[in-house]
């Protein structure tokens, strides 16, 4: 029996590993609900990739844990990606009145957060937890300007999202 939970986490892992879009493909566009600084704005894809590489992070569910500490991160590190001419959102399935409080206490009113509550955007990214479907997966896209996927990271681990999306950035760009 042991050894069948074995096998059967090992298949749903891989199964995880390869759930993302495959580099060079393109980002499927979107406009959706999203909150800086409190303020609720309609936020583009399109609209961010005019001004540089967007970095898309999709993450569980606002003030968890996990999601806070992710959040801190890319708060923490928003002049590097900004030094790099990127923009970061974050987007999961909570609605705009939990990711406006969440914009400014874990985001630190530094970049949006976008609701996707009806997984739209989450499900055209591949984003959608398998183990539970009714929240995004922790995954980290870099979207080059031309709308072309150039990495992604797929970890429920939050600490090295920030780490694995510079470094994906700078190699892009010295490209």
């Amino acid at each position: 029996m042991k050894r069948l939970v074995a096998l059967a986490l090992v298949a749903l892992m891989s199964s995880a590993a390869h759930a993302a879009l495959d580099i060079g493909e393109r980002a499927p566009d979107f406009a959706i609900p999203a909150a800086l600084d409190g303020k609720v704005y309609k936020f583009s894809l399109a609209e961010a990739l005019k001004k540089g590489p967007v970095v898309l992070y999709f993450f569980p569910a606002a003030f968890s844990e996990g999601c806070s500490v992710e959040a801190h991160e890319f708060a923490e590190a928003n002049a590097q990606f900004a030094a790099l001419g990127a923009s970061v959102v974050g987007v999961s399935g909570d609605d705009i009145d939990t990711l406006s409080k969440f914009s400014v206490q874990s985001c630190q009113s530094k970049f949006p957060v976008a609701s996707d509550q009806t997984q739209s955007v989450m499900k055209s990214f591949d984003a959608v937890m398998q183990t539970r479907p009714e929240y995004a997966n922790r995954i980290s896209y870099v979207i080059a300007p031309d709308g072309s996927i150039v990495y992604h990271y797929m970890s429920l681990n939050p600490m090295k999202h920030v780490e694995k999306t510079l470094g994906a950035l700078r190699g892009w760009q010295k490209k």
